[in-house]
């Protein structure tokens, strides 16, 4: 059955340790000079960029077009539909949580995680809703193009956390690229750099909580034994009830239950399109991270961007495009492609 041999495939893309040579040839994934990104890389990192720039364009849709008052329901209904997927899933035997589990019929195979697993994963779980938290709080106090810019210095962060957490090292290839992609993230926000202590502040903070959520990915990605499935899976059972309450307290459920689009075919599809393209996007995430790096992540978002902001400016206008925007934007795709293409040879 060909979902059987496709997730057995899939268990191989996400070991649970890092040896030093892997038995089907990959290259150790944790020295990053020395290894080229494979097939099933590229396919993880160009997946997500798809569905990222697809999940933005229906979230806009339903944030803009229909004027749905809360993002934070929708990031709760994203997770419960992605927590029902994986149920589904993991009953039928389609999939597994673990690296190293078989589809085949066993005793075991329908069983989800421990306990002491779920422990294992909540840091993450804290990183990310961490990382949630002040990414929502970090768009309230600076204007969309410096908000871009401070943003865009993500991948430095991650850098620096990675190397911090687990002595990552890099070439002075990747260091360039990163260092163009900075570059042209300030050229592009250069006509609006107006100073606001605290707006500032919170996006730094936003850019230390997104390193921190990826570094952390990485990390129990390849120490608790569980693989993309059983990451979202953890992640939504632990994240899902906080966020319940969360959009509870502060009313936004009432509000959503009120909406007065609520049960128009129209809106109800884009939500549907909604959950099934951010299970997808979490997956993709949680793969490209655990498959080729947390670094790698934070430049496919950036290079996401440039697409995101072509097509959005195609469907929705609007956008305030100036000449130093446009070589602003031009140096991050340079640097994004450039990146890349050392990823690609292994420098």
């Amino acid at each position: 059955m060909s979902l059987k041999s496709s997730n057995s495939s899939q268990n191989l893309m996400l070991p649970v340790s890092d040896p030093p040579n892997h038995q089907d040839g990959y290259a150790d994934d944790k020295l990053f000079k020395g290894s080229a990104m494979t097939k099933r890389g590229a396919f993880a990192a160009v997946s997500y960029m798809s569905c990222a720039v697809l999940l933005v364009m229906f979230n806009k849709a339903a944030l803009s077009s229909y004027n749905f008052p809360s993002a934070n329901v929708i990031t709760l209904l994203q997770m419960v539909c992605s927590c029902c997927f994986l149920y589904l899933l993991k009953r039928w035997r389609m999939i597994s949580f673990t690296a190293n589990d078989s589809l085949h019929i066993s005793d075991n195979s329908t069983k989800f995680v421990s306990l002491k697993t779920l422990k294992h994963t909540l840091p993450l779980s804290g990183a990310y809703l961490f990382y949630m938290l002040v990414t929502m709080e970090s768009v309230r106090g600076v204007n969309v193009p410096m908000y871009t810019t401070i943003r865009r210095t993500t991948v430095v962060f991650t850098m620096l956390v990675e190397f911090t957490l687990v002595g990552q090292r890099y070439t002075s290839s990747v260091i360039f690229s990163v260092g163009l992609i900075v570059f042209g993230a300030f050229v592009a926000g250069a006509r609006d750099f107006s100073f606001d202590a605290y707006g500032y502040a919170v996006v730094f903070m936003s850019n230390i909580a997104t390193a921190i959520y990826l570094a952390t990915i990485a990390r129990i990605g390849k120490t608790s034994g569980l693989n993309s499935f059983g990451l979202m899976w953890c992640n939504g059972v632990i994240c899902g009830p906080v966020l319940l309450i969360w959009t509870f307290v502060r009313g936004e459920l009432k509000t959503a239950i009120n909406f007065p689009y609520i049960f128009s075919p129209g809106f109800i599809v884009i939500l549907l399109f909604s959950c099934i393209l951010a299970f997808f996007l979490n997956y993709c995430i949680f793969l490209n991270t655990t498959l080729n790096s947390a670094v790698t992540q934070t430049i496919c978002g950036n290079l996401k961007d440039l697409f995101t902001i072509g097509l959005g400016w195609i469907i929705f206008g609007g956008l305030p495009f100036d000449t130093w925007n446009v070589i602003g934007q031009l140096l991050g795709f340079a640097g994004s492609g450039l990146y890349a293409y050392y990823k690609l040879l292994g420098k």
